[in-house]
């Protein structure tokens, strides 16, 4: 695994793993269910992936959508492909809420619904990140 991918926590985050690319919940979350999706390749323009890799990206885009859909009723998705700090191709996947989200007997805001996002961490236990991730990581099968 490249050195961005263990920024993110890896392997203690892993969510999912698949042939190109790994999916990480985001350690700092920006609204829940935040997740990182990173490409397993050192390439570190989007223009080094090539088809097969674009074409698992599509894939798992669609599976990480319906997840946050059918768990929180997420309603819009951002893709922040943000590669300055950490190189490696990878993108921060933020599903967005225009209501509060419930979950493990605590409430979240998207505190910037409906703009764009401003990269700041909700508060979110460690326990309640183990649940999420345990949650995530079912679902995902």
């Amino acid at each position: 695994m490249n050195e961005t991918i263990k920024t993110f926590g890896y392997p203690e985050t892993l969510v999912k793993e698949y042939k190109h690319w790994v999916v990480l919940l985001r350690p700092k979350q920006i609204t829940l269910g935040s997740l990182i999706i990173a490409a397993k390749s050192d390439a570190v323009h989007l223009g080094e992936l090539n088809e097969d890799q674009w074409a698992e990206f599509a894939q798992i885009s669609k599976e990480v959508e319906n997840l946050l859909k059918d768990v929180f009723n997420a309603e819009k998705f951002n893709y922040l492909a943000l590669m300055m700090k950490d190189p490696n191709v990878h993108f921060h996947f933020v599903p967005r809420y225009s209501k509060e989200v419930s979950f493990n007997g605590k409430a979240f805001k998207d505190i910037d619904w409906p703009s764009k996002t401003e990269l700041n961490s909700i508060d979110v236990d460690e326990k309640t990140f183990k649940e999420l991730l345990d949650l995530f990581i079912e679902r995902l099968k």
